[in-house]
């Protein structure tokens, strides 16, 4: 039953019945609607409090919980339901593979209306904590108070915070005392610096004003033990700046690389800055069967490394290269899966937009001795043209890999008018994925899919799709 309060309605003993988008899970009002819920588990029966109403939805919070499904979990994190970043948390390991599996069925079954083969078994992560390799973290001088903090009513002196944005909250930062999604000594880094720079009063940022100097933090880890530790200042201040990387750098030996930037645009963003280095060496190293990828601050690595060796076996497999194949890898960032694939091809020509990422491929695949690789920078449906193909051969096999928003429209002509043998369809979002194997259909087949989980505990699935010319 719904009852009216100060124009929100609480809707009592509902029972959530799915996982939904973007980690909310799904119910239904007594009337049909549907109610799009934060921080439960499919099974979960529920008092609901809407603070959003639309014509076909609401969305709202439970308020109050009167059973708890089956499938639930206790999260490991304290920070769990304030913090944005693992929404999954409280849900059973093998539920999330099994909503994720469902989530990328679906798209491709309702979104692209072809006909599909039996997946195969969604493959899991091994490590379902401690599997990031990279984490990018905000300082801020007025922290997120949380609900428990504001209802203890007790005077906080120090609102200094370094941890993630608040989602759809720019301005606004958790302090977060232990992340379960990098291995140490990730943690100790990013306390170690809070707790430095407030003692010795070094400023933090406020994005409302734009004031104080320390504005972020990024720590990445490789598989090989080496750390890069980047901080962006907002202006210079050499004294301090100094200061506080020379304690870094003394306290945590083993950082391979550390860097900084003075920023003091609107937005944080570094691709656009000059790194400096300030110890060690400006880059990192990642190993891959016995392949080394340097990795440097802007460089595009996947962010779970283990789950990426294992992404590209099954795309090589896939592939099912036998030596002789001129192989187009699109969008290959830093060329890891082109060089991955490069023993078992006759030659591998990678494309891709960002000039830096090119620089990055080829002089990794000069460290690893890879003389059968070719990378070319441009936008794809400017480069990926018949001149182009007429210069570099007729691909036997294409393994795409696009970001979010999946294929240009003149990419898919493209791959249809030169008709390759076979296509490989890496995808980090099902439904644009499906988008464009409905493109496909005529010509292809989807022969085989296996959906790859690379971010445990939240909604996201990587996909890998195998095409088969008809």
């Amino acid at each position: 039953m719904g009852r009216k309060q100060t124009k929100k309605v609480i809707f009592e003993n509902i029972t959530v019945l799915d996982a939904g988008a973007k980690g909310v899970s799904v119910a239904k009002a007594p009337e049909g609607q549907v109610i799009f819920i934060p921080n439960v588990v499919p099974g979960d029966v529920v008092d609901v409090q809407t603070f959003k109403k639309r014509k076909a939805y609401f969305e709202g919070k439970a308020i109050k919980f009167h059973q708890y499904s089956a499938d639930r979990v206790a999260p490991v994190c304290q920070h769990f339901g304030a913090c944005g970043g693992c929404k999954w948390q409280n849900m059973h390991y093998d539920k999330q593979l099994f909503y994720k599996n469902q989530e990328v069925y679906n798209n491709l079954k309702r979104i692209g209306k072809i006909e599909l083969p039996t997946f195969e078994p969604i493959l899991g992560s091994a490590k379902q904590f401690f599997y990031r390799n990279k984490m990018e973290f905000g300082f801020s001088d007025s922290r997120w108070m949380t609900d428990a903090e504001i209802q203890s009513g007790t005077e906080i002196e120090n609102k200094n915070a370094l941890g993630f944005h608040i989602p759809k909250m720019w301005d606004k930062i958790l302090d977060i005392s232990n992340c379960h999604l990098q291995e140490d000594p990730s943690n100790a880094i990013r306390n170690e610096i809070k707790q430095f720079a407030t003692v010795n009063n070094i400023t933090f940022f406020n994005a409302r004003n734009h004031t104080g100097l320390l504005r972020t933090l990024m720590i990445r880890t490789a598989s090989t033990g080496e750390i890069m530790v980047l901080l962006q200042f907002f202006q210079e201040d050499k004294a301090q700046r100094e200061l506080l990387l020379n304690h870094i750098y003394a306290t945590f030996p083993q950082i391979t690389s550390l860097l900084y930037v003075i920023n003091g645009k609107a937005n944080d963003t570094l691709y656009d800055q000059d790194i400096k280095l300030y110890q060690g060496r400006d880059y990192i190293l990642e190993e891959m069967e016995g392949l080394h990828f340097s990795i440097n601050a802007k460089s595009f690595y996947q962010t779970n490394s283990d789950q990426a060796y294992e992404l590209y076996k099954i795309t090589r497999e896939f592939a099912g290269l036998t030596g002789n194949e001129v192989v187009y890898d699109l969008y290959t960032g830093t060329g890891t899966i082109a060089q991955f694939v490069s023993k078992q091809a006759q030659k591998v020509i990678g494309v891709e937009a960002v000039p830096e990422a090119i620089a990055d491929a080829k002089e990794n695949a000069k460290r690893n001795n890879i003389s059968n690789c070719e990378f070319f920078v441009g936008d794809m449906k400017n480069v990926f043209n018949d001149e182009f193909i007429a210069q570099h051969g007729q691909p036997d096999v294409i393994i795409t890999d696009p970001p979010r928003d999946g294929m240009h429209k003149d990419v898919v002509e493209q791959i249809l008018k030169i008709a390759p043998e076979k296509v490989v369809y890496v995808s980090c979002n099902s439904a644009t994925q499906a988008r464009d194997l409905a493109l496909m259909d005529e010509k292809y087949k989807v022969t085989r899919v296996r959906p790859v989980d690379m971010f445990p505990q939240t909604h996201h699935v990587e996909n890998v799709v195998l095409l088969e010319k008809r």
